[in-house]
C-alpha cells in the first residue's frame, strides 16, 4: 500500500566522508550505510530525496553565539594548536575533536534539519528526516558530546515561525540536554527525553524532577531509565506517556531525535531495544499525523544504526521491509546473515 504521507528524505554523501579520528566512537561513514540500504530497499521511489543546503553562518547563530560560530569556521587541524585557550572555551578536545571539513560537516547536517522544518512549514511534505541530524547536546557557546551546532534547536526555532507549540521527543540513550536547555523557559516546547540515567553516565542530566523553569515550568519531561530496559517495558512506557502528552500539550508539529545507540549491543549504550522496539516508537508518533521532522542522533554499532534508520525509513513510509538484505555496496558488513532485524538481548 502506497504512503499517503509525503515524505521528504535529506541527504548530502559527503556528510558520511568526514573522519572523527581513530579512536573516536562517531563514524559519520554510518550515513552512507543507511542512505545505501534505503536505496538497496528501493524506498527511494516512495519519497523525494533532497541534498540539502548548507547552512549559513548566520542560520547558526540563530541559536548560537556568533562567536563560537565564527570559531568553528575558522579552526582547523593546522591551526588548532594556536588557539589552546578558545578550544577549552569551546570545549572542543577529546569528545569533540577539530578534524578537517569539520565547519562543512556541522553545515551539512544542519542545512539538512532546516530544510527540513522549512518544507514541513510550506506543507511540501507532512515528514521530514534527516538522517545527519538530531545532535542534541550542543550548547549555545560549546561543543558536546560530539556535537558541535544542534541542529534541532535550529529546527525547532524554524517550526515555531509556523506553530504556536513544538513537541520534542527523544530515545536516544542519552539526555537530550542541549534542546532541553535551550527551551527549558518556555511553554512553547515541550521536552521528552527517554534516556539512562545514573552510574555517572553521560551527560549526567535528565533527572525525573527536572521539569523545566519559570513559563517553561512543567514543559520539560525526563525518563531516567536503568540499564538493560527491553521492548516491552520502554514502549510501554513511550506509548504510555506520549499520548498523554499529546491529548494535553496538543502540539503543532513534533521532532523525534532517533538515536540508535538505545538498540542492544550498541558500543556507548546499555538498553537492550530491539530494532522493532525501537521503530515501534516511531510507528506509535508517525499515527497522530502531524507534521514530523525526523533525525538520527546516537548510534555507534554503524551496521545496527543503518539497520535501524533503514527499518525507520519503511515505518514512515508505510512499508514492510523484507529481513534479507538486498546486496548494496555495503553488504559484507551485515554478515554473517545479512539479515534486517537484530534481535535484543546481545547486551
Amino acid at each position: 500500500m502506497p504512503s499517503k504521507d509525503k515524505v521528504a528524505f535529506f541527504y548530502d554523501g559527503d556528510v558520511g566522508n568526514v573522519y572523527f579520528g581513530p579512536n573516536h566512537p562517531m563514524k559519520p561513514h554510518r550515513l552512507c550505510m543507511t542512505y545505501q540500504l534505503v536505496l538497496s530497499y528501493e524506498l527511494q521511489k516512495k519519497m523525494e530525496i533532497y541534498r540539502p543546503h548548507k547552512a549559513y553562518p548566520q542560520e547558526l547563530a540563530q541559536f548560537h553565539s556568533a562567536d563560537y560560530v565564527e570559531f568553528l569556521h575558522r579552526i582547523t587541524p593546522d591551526t588548532q594548536h594556536l588557539y589552546a585557550k578558545e578550544l577549552v572555551r569551546y570545549n572542543l578536545g577529546e569528545d569533540c575533536p577539530v578534524f578537517e571539513n569539520l565547519f562543512e560537516f556541522c553545515q551539512i547536517y544542519a542545512g539538512g534539519t532546516l530544510d527540513a522544518a522549512r518544507k514541513l512549514n510550506s506543507k511540501q511534505c507532512d515528514i521530514a528526516i534527516n538522517w545527519a541530524g538530531g545532535l542534541h547536546h550542543a550548547k549555545k557557546c560549546e561543543a558536546s558530546g560530539f556535537c558541535y551546532i544542534n541542529d534541532l534547536v535550529l529546527g525547532i526555532l524554524e517550526l515555531l515561525k509556523h506553530h504556536t507549540r513544538v513537541l520534542y521527543i527523544d530515545i536516544d540513550v542519552h539526555h537530550g540536554d542541549g534542546v532541553e536547555e535551550a527551551f527549558y523557559f518556555t511553554d512553547r516546547v515541550m521536552t521528552v527525553s527517554f534516556h539512562k540515567y545514573g552510574d555517572m553516565f553521560f551527560p549526567g542530566t535528565g533527572d525525573v524532577k527536572a521539569i523545566g523553569e519559570r513559563e517553561g515550568k512543567y514543559y520539560a519531561i525526563n525518563v531516567p531509565l536503568k540499564d538493560g530496559i527491553d521492548d516491552a517495558s520502554f514502549t510501554r512506557l513511550f506509548k504510555t506517556i506520549i499520548a498523554k502528552v499529546l491529548e494535553t500539550y496538543q502540539p503543532g508539529a513534533i521532532v523525534l531525535q532517533c538515536g540508535a545507540d538505545s538498540l542492544a549491543g550498541d558500543r556507548l549504550g546499555c538498553f537492550n531495544l530491539s530494532i522493532d522496539g525501537h521503530s515501534e516508537c516511531v510507528r506509535f508518533v508517525k499515527k497522530f499525523n502531524l507534521p514530523l521532522l525526523v533525525t538520527g542522533g546516537g548510534g555507534y554499532t554503524k551496521e545496527n544504526v543503518a539497520r535501524c534508520w533503514t527499518v525507520e525509513t519503511g515505518v514512515l513510509l508505510d512499508t514492510e521491509l523484507p529481513n534479507e538484505i538486498p546486496d548494496n555496496d555495503y553488504i559484507k558488513y551485515f554478515g554473517p546473515d545479512y539479515s534486517l532485524k537484530i534481535q535484543n538481548g546481545n547486551v
